[in-house]
């Protein structure tokens, strides 16, 4: 059994870590840190929860409490771990963050996008990126895990087949992808609400998003340089969900796509390719640590097209972080994260 620490815990992606955690036979949660809601119960904050934290409370941020964790995950906005994770390293405690601090490699480049300087460049070196698919090996090893992001997870998971083989042009990559309202964070804001997102669905970042650069960095990696990729994200009246339209050019006569892409995840636990002619929907991995896939050449053309679909909480945040601690201290990896979607 080991000990675990949560720094961020009133967002969705901490009370996702909670209820997933909650189905852990190896982990028990120590600390969850909340500035705003110090001394409140996590059960009376999240009646889902009754029954499982009775005892545990919301605390400050304290290095000495989450420094006698084995491991603490970082559910805040961007530019938080920066400030805690090396603290924490030193006091041999590892440290798997949600958020973006540590996915890029180059500091410059998140400073760009994120709009202020890199708070810990020297842990970029050794950060590994969490996406199990492409790293396990390094992230048994690692101390500090950069989890990916939610639209990051889907893209990459849906190309890495077609890159890795060189059957499409990597200069010519669209991801078409739509987000439930989730995807923006727990924190009030207008566009947000019932009434401006229900019935409603619009494109956003066109001209840029963050996870793009993310996004470019994984794929450049799986074809060996780096790819040309327009990547437009929609707002969707959904709570829960990622779906992600892929569309690349080929380059040559690919052979048997299907095959392709279940020899590709082959023994994956988290990733479903399913049967061809498939359309996979987001509800059927509501609540699940899953990506289902579909591959499809319309009209036997020169264009392949992938549909990949995730929970953005789960396989696309607190499912993933939570393999990856599995991962790291030698449990099964399906650990806590064996519960089928729900459905309806």
């Amino acid at each position: 059994m080991i000990k675990v620490g949560i720094v961020g815990g009133t967002g969705y992606t901490g009370v996702e870590l909670l209820r997933l955690l909650a189905q852990h036979p190896e982990v028990e949660v120590e600390a969850i840190t909340s500035r705003s809601e110090a001394g409140v119960r996590v059960c009376d904050m999240y009646p889902n929860l009754r029954g499982h934290y009775d005892t545990l409370a919301f605390s400050e941020p304290d290095a000495d409490r989450l420094g006698a964790c084995d491991a603490v995950f970082f559910a805040t906005p961007h530019g938080v771990a920066h400030a805690l994770a090396f603290d924490l390293l030193e006091r041999g405690t590892r440290v798997i963050d949600l958020s973006a601090d540590f996915r890029l490699r180059d500091a410059e480049e998140w400073a760009e996008w994120y709009g202020q300087p890199h708070g810990a460049p020297a842990l970029l070196g050794e950060a590994v990126y969490g996406l199990p698919e492409v790293n396990r090996d390094r992230i048994r090893q690692a101390r500090l895990i950069a989890v990916p992001g939610c639209y990051p997870t889907a893209v990459q998971l849906g190309l890495l087949p077609l890159l890795e083989a060189g059957l499409i042009d990597a200069g010519h990559i669209i991801a078409d992808c739509k987000s439930g309202v989730t995807g923006a964070g727990r924190g009030a804001k207008v566009p947000s609400l019932l009434a401006e997102a229900s019935e409603s669905m619009k494109a956003y970042g066109a001209a840029g998003h963050r996870h793009l650069p993310e996004i470019r960095q994984g794929l450049g990696d799986a074809a060996g340089s780096p790819v040309g990729l327009t990547f437009v994200p929609h707002l969707t009246p959904m709570i829960r969900g990622i779906h992600a339209t892929l569309y690349g050019r080929l380059i040559g006569e690919p052979g048997d796509l299907q095959a392709l892409f279940e020899q590709r995840f082959e023994g994956e636990p988290f990733v479903d390719v399913m049967p061809a002619g498939s359309h996979p929907e987001t509800r059927s991995v509501k609540g699940a640590n899953l990506c289902r896939i579909a591959v499809h050449r319309p009209g036997n053309g020169d264009t392949v097209v992938v549909l990949a679909v995730i929970d953005n909480l789960v396989k696309g945040a607190s499912g993933q972080a939570i393999q990856n601690l599995n991962l790291m201290f030698g449990f099964d990896e399906k650990a806590g994260l064996a519960a089928p979607a729900l459905m309806p």
